[in-house]
C-alpha cells in the first residue's frame, strides 16, 4: 500500500507561468522526495506601470511517503 501527502506552495517567475511551475517544482525536490504530480490550483499576474512583471503560481504538489 501506498501514502501520498499533498502540499501547497506559491512560485514565481518574471518569464512565464510554465516557468514557475519548473522552477516551484525544482525547489520541492530539494528536500522532498518521491514527487508525483503537481496541481496547479490558481495563476496570478503581478502588474507594475500597466505591464505584466511577474507571474505567481499556487501548486499543489503530491509525493509518496516511505
Amino acid at each position: 500500500m501506498a501514502v501520498a501527502k499533498t502540499v501547497e506552495i506559491i512560485s514565481s517567475s518574471t518569464e512565464s507561468i510554465e516557468a514557475a511551475v519548473r522552477e516551484g517544482i525544482a525547489k520541492a525536490a530539494e528536500t522532498i522526495q518521491g514527487i508525483q504530480e503537481a496541481w496547479v490550483q490558481g495563476t496570478k499576474a503581478v502588474v507594475r506601470d500597466n505591464k505584466v512583471a511577474e507571474w505567481r503560481v499556487t501548486l499543489k504538489i503530491t509525493f509518496i511517503v516511505s
